[in-house]
């Protein structure tokens, strides 16, 4: 299969080049974080190149976390952070993508029976993806109304709702996601048995 390959070979490139990039970075936002809480002399040498080529490059970020109530210091660790989730972000979308079309290759080599098990298991995986958003939701609150909203609610609800009239709270706590997932586990386990 020379599309998984490839993007096996993509995959082995990115992880170390990201991780390489993170610890040069890391290395950045510290001595620039010494610079800026003056750890570092802020008349030397080292500063200078700092406030000239590293500092111009953080200012969007220093604006946004000075806007969220933070330290214009704190800038070069949020550009970290954002860098690491950016990373491991692009990892794991390049290994799911890698994983779903391996999932497809060996449908379409498994016949009618092969293509029966990737549906199902795409089905319930999206219903399992939009009870995981909801249930994120309501920990963070969302806009309510917002596409990203919206389709989890079209979804899931109509699994969720039978069994939230059945289960009452549980301190507060709606307990459905948590069957609800179990659930689709378990049908989706009998549907593959079938065929």
């Amino acid at each position: 299969m020379p599309v998984l390959h490839a993007l096996d070979v993509v995959l082995g490139v990115i992880r170390p080049g990201l991780l390489g990039l993170f610890v040069v970075l890391a290395v950045v936002a510290g001595v620039d974080w010494a610079v800026r809480t003056r750890r570092i002399n802020p008349f030397g040498r080292i500063a200078r190149v700092f406030r000239s080529s590293v500092d111009p490059l953080l200012m969007p970020v220093e604006r946004i976390v000075v806007r969220s109530g933070g330290l214009p210091s704190n800038a070069p660790w949020w550009s970290l952070v954002f860098v690491a989730v950016a990373g491991v972000f692009l990892i794991a979308t390049l290994g799911f993508i890698r994983e779903q079309l391996g999932l497809v290759l060996a449908a379409l080599d498994g016949g009618a029976r092969g293509v029966y098990r990737l549906m199902v298991s795409w089905v319930f995986m999206i219903l399992q993806i939009a009870i995981l958003v909801r249930v994120v939701q309501s920990w963070v609150h969302f806009r309510p109304g917002a596409w990203y909203s919206r389709w989890a609610f079209k979804i899931s609800e109509p699994i969720l709702r039978p069994i939230r009239n059945l289960i009452p709270l549980f301190g507060g706590m709606d307990l459905s996601p948590i069957v609800a997932w179990f659930l689709l586990g378990i049908v989706e386990t009998m549907l593959l048995r079938l065929w």
